[in-house]
């Protein structure tokens, strides 16, 4: 269902009041997100691994749908056991058995039907002479149903075998193709545009003039978003000029149709704020701060069609733990893409926190000691190189004194 935004706009200064916290903020983006009913879409089994089940799966037909052998060895009625029984026609897998005439035991192959008249399995290797080559064969006493799989033990025909928004693993698609299934309907990935830029910024590849520097947020949030399970349609560098940035918006929105656009840069409270600014007029966009370094200039919204935005701040280190911390878990749950693994994890050395914010700190696994991570030392968000270096985002809690080595963390594995 989609949300629909007041009528009036607002002033490009108003903003949440104050600092929301990182888990508030995170259920403030999975609200906006949800405001785009997600898309369903049937893929081959193939190309299914991972995605989110749309819709409940149910059984047509039972497995295994009928009474089969888990081993290799002879079918018998139990009441003819211990015994010495003629031995019948040998059962391979894939055939449909005569019943078994009385008195007599089946040589029989694993999953192969068990016939009619037979109610025990005797392994090959628990009769006297341990072969199947062989006229009459000496069975020990088995009971009914030994090693006998029933018709229907693993699913019943009408149970449901997997419900919608499960995620697609090779079991579960295996079970899919012994259903008989060659596809499957699942969320479709959300379609997102990316907006990066201003006007020091140039695209990779080109000449980099003085007092330039090279686009880094699309490569990066191109891979978050990938990585992740979402489709990034269209990635669009704008210039510092709202007027320009609204226009292309517009146009992208309309050429691309997405589920969700994220913008990085232009939401702080310089003087050239171009996102900022040009989404002064959109009534359902807000801007403020979120008590996160790096991370803390956010914007959350909805335009006016519908259209989820997420604005991200500008410096790179920024763009990327925003992204990885707030954007990925709200879409996991939305759209039911793969979302970061976060776990607990113990502070090899000592660091210190910020008082009132949540600091994300880079580090990386103790290979010792998979339980434990090292914080890297660089905190700046210009330290792309560092960033490149992490294994594990630290979330440093706020508070007054250092935390010891061996202080338990929040970490997110990258």
């Amino acid at each position: 269902m989609q949300q629909t935004p007041p009528e009036s706009a607002h002033d490009p200064n108003d903003a949440w009041d104050s600092p929301r916290g990182l888990t508030a903020h995170r259920e403030a983006v999975r609200t906006a997100l949800a405001a785009r009913t997600p898309r369903t879409e049937t893929v081959p089994l193939t190309a299914a691994l991972h995605r989110s089940l749309a819709r409940d799966a149910v059984a047509g037909i039972a497995l295994p749908p009928f009474d089969n052998s888990q081993m290799d060895g002879f079918a018998a009625a139990s009441a003819d056991t211990p015994g010495r029984l003629p031995a019948a026609a040998t059962i391979a897998a894939g055939l449909v058995p005569a019943p078994l005439a009385p008195g007599t035991a089946a040589p029989i192959m694993t999953g192969a039907p068990v016939p009619a008249g037979a109610d025990t399995v005797v392994p090959v290797e628990d009769t006297r002479d341990g072969c199947f080559d062989v006229a009459e064969v000496v069975l020990p006493a088995s009971a009914p149903g030994r090693f006998v799989r029933p018709a229907g033990s693993d699913v019943a025909v009408g149970d449901t075998v997997l419900t919608a928004g499960t995620r697609l693993g090779p079991a579960a698609l295996g079970l899919l193709a012994a259903l008989g299934r060659t596809d499957v309907t699942v969320r479709a990935r959300p379609r997102v545009l990316v907006c990066t830029g201003g006007d020091e910024v140039v695209l990779p590849g080109q000449p980099l003039p003085e007092g330039r520097i090279y686009d880094a947020n699309t490569a990066l949030l191109h891979a978050v978003l990938t990585g992740c399970g979402a489709e990034v349609c269209a990635t669009r560098l704008v210039a510092d000029s709202p007027d320009v940035f609204a226009g292309s918006l517009h146009a992208d929105i309309a050429a691309h149709d997405p589920d969700l656009v994220v913008t990085s840069g232009g939401i702080s409270a310089g003087r050239f704020e171009v996102v900022r600014s040009a989404l002064a007029a959109e009534p359902a966009v807000r801007f403020g701060s979120v008590a996160m370094q790096p991370g803390g200039p956010q914007g959350l919204g909805v335009l006016r069609g519908g259209i989820p935005i997420v604005c991200l701040p500008g410096n790179p280190v920024s763009t990327w733990v925003s992204a990885v911390l707030l954007l990925g878990p709200a879409l996991a749950e939305v759209w039911g893409t793969t979302g970061p693994t976060a776990r607990q994890a113990r502070l090899e050395t000592t660091v210190t926190p910020l008082a009132a914010k949540t600091q994300i700190r880079r580090g990386t696994r103790v290979p010792a000691a998979p339980d434990r991570v090292d914080v890297l030392p660089g905190t700046s968000s210009h330290l792309l190189a560092e960033a490149a270096r992490a294994e594990v985002l630290v979330l440093v809690p706020p508070g007054p004194e250092p935390l010891p080595a061996g202080t338990a963390v929040q970490v997110v594995d990258l």
